[in-house]
């Protein structure tokens, strides 16, 4: 499967717990981490949820 890099370019502040909830899952906290995850429909799922907040970005394996 392709993998992608995945940042949070926006802080929590004011968002809902279920996007909080979202983006712990995958792995981001604080604003500017960054994270690889495996491309699957889960993870293709979550980053929609959250595509205001994050920058999505493929890796060259």
């Amino acid at each position: 499967m392709a993998k992608v890099k995945i940042t949070l370019l926006r802080g929590l502040a004011g968002k809902s717990e279920r996007k909080k909830r979202t983006l712990a899952a995958l792995g981001l906290h604080k604003r500017g981490a960054t994270t690889v995850k495996e491309l699957n429909p889960a993870i293709e799922g979550m980053i929609e949820k959250v595509k205001e907040l994050v920058k999505v970005e493929p890796v060259e394996e």
